[in-house]
């Protein structure tokens, strides 16, 4: 969303959530980039940009995590980070710390992931919203690792209980939508760490085309590619019927992704 700044250079939360219901009717909405009380970005103020949103989507469930936590221009905390509003039922939610090793000769920033357990017409799954570090390989791939090992843990076993308060079990299914930004090109070798749990949903639609691009579509500072991907595990690749990227909109840098399972 690049804290809801459009390539004009507007930030405004109430255009975004017009696209996404211009561009769809979505069940469940992953957005990237929302700033709260951060007006050291350009052209931002200090608003509450996920509250803003969470009411504009009303009826929406919020899930929102931030890798940013600091002191803020007018004395207030700052946060930075991504959200899922799902309209459906939603479970338990995660918060994931990704990897942040040191890389000392470029900037970089905490990178997270939100995971909510939603109620799918077609039975439960997780959907996963993350936004990976864009100038550190090596970061990036630990967090690419981080993202296969929370997978992982959530296909394990875990102890069932059904006593109320904070030991209360709740699903935590296989099934999966891992879905953002992740800064990487489609033939990136770091893909491959994903494989064996995880499907390109476009690949999977569009066997043998090339990925739509999704960034610099409307900046030229640098040639368009794709770098924002809908991944789902190999179970739901069948409930897969749809995948578009709209090209049109200039709301932020980035171009939406819009599927549709069922």
């Amino acid at each position: 969303m690049q804290w809801c700044r459009g390539i004009d250079g507007r930030v405004d939360p109430a255009r975004i959530a017009a696209e996404v219901r211009r561009l769809a009717d979505p069940d469940v909405i992953c957005l990237q980039e929302l700033a709260v009380n951060l007006p050291e970005l350009e052209g931002n103020d200090a608003a509450d940009q996920v509250h803003a949103l969470a009411h504009l989507f009303e009826g929406y469930t919020t899930c929102f995590v931030s890798g940013i936590d600091v002191p803020s221009a007018n004395g207030r905390r700052g946060f930075y980070g991504n959200v899922i509003f799902s309209r459906l039922p939603v479970g338990r939610v995660l918060r994931h710390s990704l990897p942040w090793p040191p890389a000392p000769d470029v900037r970089s920033m905490p990178r997270v992931a939100v995971e909510a357990m939603v109620e799918a017409s077609f039975g439960p799954i997780r959907v996963i919203c993350t936004h990976l570090e864009y100038y550190s390989g090596t970061q990036r791939a630990a967090q690419i690792r981080k993202l296969r090992e929370i997978h992982l843990e959530a296909t394990g076993a875990q102890f069932p209980n059904s006593e109320k308060g904070v030991f209360k079990s709740y699903p935590r299914p296989a099934s999966a939508v891992l879905c953002g930004d992740f800064n990487m090109r489609p033939e990136d070798p770091l893909f491959e760490v994903l494989a064996d749990e995880f499907v390109d949903a476009w690949k999977a639609l569009n066997p043998g085309k090339p990925h739509q691009h999704t960034f610099h579509v409307h900046e030229h500072d640098e040639p368009p590619y794709c770098c924002d991907y809908v991944l789902v595990t190999k179970d739901l690749v069948p409930r897969l019927k749809t995948i578009r990227i709209d090209g049109a909109t200039q709301a932020s840098d980035h171009q939406p992704v819009i599927v549709e399972l069922g």
